[in-house]
């Protein structure tokens, strides 16, 4: 990466103050909240001593992002996605004032799942008002920079969130995050409506709108490459999910600190990969970009499933997170390139919503494979499931162009013939 890419990627920073407020609080909100998922973890922990309210845990934080999919998402363009997101922001600080006060296991995961509701809102709305804040010359570096702040702030909100909750308990954890969430809220304020949105989408009825969402998938090449080559990668990324604490504990006998170590190495990859695709994307195009990026997951995650020790398997780690951090950043992009102003947040819950379900029905398949053949074979079946990913993300994107399509087919009717296909051909 020269240094002139470093230097107009952190430019963006400086040239565009709603991006700047965009990012600052991506960045203030990303802390408070793996903050706080490790409190709520140690608090159900303490309070259940009970896998089972670890699950119910778990799935509340995850499962709502495919209700907002399945119900909500035509309202990530229909109204005012300012509005969605400074909501979602206030709408979690009630959420982590209200825990302090929790009686029970039940009111924890109830709450735990209206932030992950808002949740489910705010991510979709961020990335489809990012492309009004920019230039297309600049969207891959924007992207890169929301996606390695994100990485950055899972591997400081998570050390951070453990020692707070050592050392005082969950609490000031919960307030500190909420505190986040206002902060968020107060950046996000700044920027001018206009910018993060060209008009409100204008509605023919709630499930016509959300018909189109999934039809848009359906006939943009672009999409369609994210949801072909990033669903085989959910399967492989449930895989190691699943396999990465019995690899690190019974293959290495490394205990808790080697599970510690192959996640912090992750956590350095995806910062690394996420930072450097904007420039990769810029010199070498998006489709050898995403090729490589699953292509590198697969060498690395390859590489760790055969390492001797668990050293070795962590620097195999930060390759395969580097991998993964550039490829989520390839995936923003094609869906921003792809799909128009008007339908790109639902584009964006949609896809997430179908990662969602994939990741969960892998994670099933992986916990049944894992305990049949062990941790190194399920990492060598991930290796595998990457390398198809990579063949197949390369040869689906060669064929979207690299700049924006023209949008004006997308304007008509949903059901009148021009459609997405006519204009995410190959140039």
């Amino acid at each position: 990466m020269s240094r002139q890419s470093i230097g107009r990627q952190f430019g963006l920073l400086g040239r565009e103050p709603s991006f700047r407020s965009l990012f600052l609080a991506t960045l203030g909100s990303g802390l408070g909240t793996w903050l706080a998922l490790v409190a709520l973890q140690i608090d159900i922990l303490r309070r259940t001593h009970s896998p089972l309210w670890m699950s119910a845990l778990l799935i509340a934080n995850i499962l709502p992002s495919v209700a907002v999919a399945m119900l909500g998402a035509p309202l990530v363009d229909r109204l005012s996605r300012r509005g969605i997101l400074i909501a979602a922001d206030l709408t979690r600080f009630g959420v982590f004032c209200a825990l302090p006060f929790a009686t029970n296991a039940t009111a924890i995961v109830a709450l735990a799942a209206i932030a992950g509701i808002a949740g489910g809102f705010f991510r979709p709305a961020v990335y489809a008002g990012v492309p009004n804040l920019v230039s297309d010359a600049d969207l891959a570096g924007a992207n890169s920079l929301l996606q390695t702040i994100d990485n950055a702030t899972w591997a400081v909100g998570s050390l951070a969130g453990g020692i707070i909750v050592a050392a005082w308990g969950p609490h000031p954890a919960y307030w500190l995050n909420a505190a986040t969430f206002l902060l968020s809220a107060a950046l996000l304020a700044q920027i001018p409506q206009r910018l993060l949105q060209e008009a409100k989408a204008e509605t023919r009825g709630h499930w016509r709108d959300l018909a189109e969402g999934l039809t848009v998938v359906r006939r943009s090449r672009a999409l369609l490459t994210v949801l072909v080559a990033w669903s085989v990668a959910m399967v492989a990324n449930a895989f190691i999910n699943v396999g990465e604490p019995f690899l690190a504990t019974t293959a290495f006998s490394a205990g808790s600190f080697g599970l510690g170590l192959l996640m912090a190495a992750a956590g350095v990859g995806l910062a690394g990969g996420a930072f450097l695709a904007g420039s990769w994307i810029d010199e070498r195009g998006l489709a050898n970009v995403y090729g490589a990026s699953l292509g590198l997951m697969a060498v690395g995650v390859g590489a760790a499933a055969v390492s001797p020790n668990v050293w070795v398997a962590a620097a195999s780690v930060v390759i395969s997170g580097a991998g993964n951090g550039a490829a989520i950043v390839c995936n923003a992009l094609l869906v921003q390139r792809g799909v128009p102003d008007r339908l790109r947040g639902r584009a964006f819950t949609v896809l997430m919503s179908s990662n969602t379900v994939v990741l969960t029905l892998g994670l099933i398949l992986a916990g049944r494979l894992t305990d049949t053949v062990g941790p190194r074979w399920i990492w060598g079946a991930a290796s595998c499931l990457f390398a198809a990913a990579a063949v197949t993300a390369y040869v689906l994107a060669r064929r979207v162009p690299e700049e924006p399509a023209r949008f004006d087919a997308y304007e008509a009717p949903l059901d009148a013939e021009p459609a997405v296909e006519a204009h995410t051909h190959s140039a």
